[in-house]
């Protein structure tokens, strides 16, 4: 693998490898000394244009427990303040030595700009760029939905036949935009559900569904339902009456919750809005994979740099 940059860009095949490989890296995750040797001499570069605790502390975990060396790159306080480039940064790393570069970017499109640009000729890992993609995200989703319908079956399976219902602020989700082709390619069945003005316009092209009425998507009995954080730091209009309201027509309370069936699996990529978009009870109850996503997010993100780095680089 070259760069990750795009669920988009995945065949069925190629998710299943991941998967299967993260697979082999969470169990390593279970032995009492976690560390494996295979990166050993590998530099891995967090480079955050964006504020992400949970991500960059997975990317950190993920290539430390491979043995590489990391550097934590933050925009704020360094040379980008002063209003160095980003081929300027790009080239600088490449001087350093990297191998990899974990981009988060508010532009969507950077890490593509990164990859193509030859600046440097580390692989690229997309953390999240604009309103665009989270690959790494989305992987580790269908990860935690594999091993929870398949259990220790899942090794080369894929979602087949599963429907699963995003809620929420589609419109500025990275999470939900790289969650619905990886699911297709997975051969899953994708519902937005939403308010009309939190759901993009044209979804001409899109491997999904659209509803804008919770309820009614909840009688269908979807196999996953996935909340997604409303994301105020990105929207300069009012999209919703009032945060009350919101919770009241698309907010996975309690009264939803006892409504989903026993088997139902309950997902949030985090940070929770809880009483907003989840209630408490529904992010801490049974059917919540919420924490089990935190740990195979370093699982998945182990795969992701111990394929991109482990081989022979190609052009």
């Amino acid at each position: 693998m070259r760069h990750l940059l795009s669920t988009r860009d995945l065949s069925r095949d190629e998710a299943i490898h991941i998967l299967d490989v993260a697979e082999d890296m969470a169990e390593t995750q279970t032995r009492e000394v976690r560390k494996l040797p295979t990166l050993r001499g590998k530099t891995v570069v967090n480079l955050f244009f964006e504020d992400s605790t949970r991500t960059r502390i997975s990317f950190e975990a993920a290539a430390k427990r491979l043995s590489a060396d990391v550097i934590n790159f933050s925009a704020k306080g360094s040379s980008v303040s002063k209003g160095e480039s980003l081929k300027d940064t790009a080239q600088t790393l490449e001087e350093m030595g990297a191998d990899a570069v974990v981009i988060r970017h508010g532009a969507s499109g950077a890490p593509h700009t990164l990859a193509a640009s030859g600046w440097i000729d580390a692989g690229i890992v997309n953390a999240g760029d604009g309103t665009h993609e989270h690959p790494t995200q989305a992987l580790l989703d269908a990860f935690t939905m594999r091993r929870r319908i398949h259990g220790s079956a899942s090794r080369g399976r894929g979602l087949d036949g599963i429907t699963v219902a995003i809620v929420g602020d589609i419109l500025h989700s990275r999470v939900a935009r790289s969650n619905v082709w990886l699911l297709s390619a997975l051969g899953a069945r994708t519902v937005f559900v939403g308010p009309p003005t939190l759901i993009p316009l044209d979804l001409t092209g899109w491997p999904a569904e659209t509803s804008y009425d919770l309820d009614a998507t909840l009688t269908t009995h979807p196999d996953v339902v996935m909340m997604l954080r409303i994301q105020t730091e990105r929207m300069n209009d009012a999209f919703f009456p009032s945060p009350h309201e919101y919770a009241r027509r698309w907010g996975l309370d309690d009264e939803r919750l006892a409504r989903l069936g026993p088997d139902t699996i309950v997902m949030h990529p985090g940070p929770m809005n809880r009483g907003l978009e989840i209630s408490s009870r529904a992010a801490d109850s049974a059917q919540s994979t919420v924490r089990e996503q935190v740990a195979n997010g370093v699982s998945a993100r182990m795969a992701v740099l111990y394929l991109l780095l482990s081989g022979e680089r190609e052009d």
